[in-house]
């Protein structure tokens, strides 16, 4: 059996929050740190982290115990830029299982099950289905990696994948609702209210 790779992308520019995202405070954590701690304590074989132009700054707030980290200095040109440096980083997997940097709540007790159940039926790529949407963690085959390979700017995964056929693209179901990801600083907030930690202050100045 392959390895199942994990790719954190993490090298977003966060320009709505005004702040790198990644190194928000997240309890005794930053944000960054506590989704790659979930992901390691998982049943992925592999985690790697893709950081950004801020990759020193994001580097130094991060305690990884096997997660290795990959750097793009692309990210600006959209997330196909972060995966390819995953991509890069995962090399001769059987699959790899992509995660995002800015949205906490994917723990192993989701990311576990959907490894398991496209372990005993792989399709080219699988999305999670949870009570009110589909979102990550996201599987895809070593047979999708070229396809990967080839696409550019933002949201470019999901229009590939949003609307597939089942037989190509499964949903796998979890129980609960879809994890919140972070864009703004309101986002922030809830999303500390949640998991009952004190957020930090709002930039006075975010860019626009």
């Amino acid at each position: 059996m392959g390895e199942i790779v994990g790719i954190v992308l993490g090298a977003g520019s966060s320009k709505r929050l005004g702040r790198p995202k990644q190194t928000l405070p997240f309890g005794d954590r930053t944000l960054l740190d506590h989704v790659v701690g979930d992901a390691e304590a998982s049943a992925l074989d592999r985690v790697v982290v893709v950081l950004g132009d801020d990759a020193a700054t994001a580097a130094t707030s991060l305690h990884p115990v096997r997660a290795e980290v990959a750097c793009t200095h692309a990210y600006s040109t959209g997330c196909a830029a972060s995966l390819l440096a995953g991509l890069d980083a995962a090399g001769d997997a059987e699959a790899v299982t992509l995660l995002l940097g800015d949205m906490p709540g994917v723990t192993p007790d989701i990311i576990d099950p959907v490894l398991a159940v496209w372990r005993r039926r792989p399709t080219w790529a699988a999305v999670t289905a949870y009570a009110n949407g589909i979102g990550h963690p996201l599987v895809f085959a070593s047979d999708a990696f070229p396809t990967l390979r080839s696409l550019h700017g933002d949201k470019a995964v999901w229009k590939l994948v949003d609307g597939a056929p089942v037989e190509r693209v499964a949903r796998i179901v979890v129980d609960g609702p879809l994890p919140l990801d972070i864009d703004t600083h309101a986002d922030y907030m809830r999303v500390c209210e949640q998991f009952g930690y004190a957020p930090a202050a709002a930039d006075p100045s975010p860019q626009v």
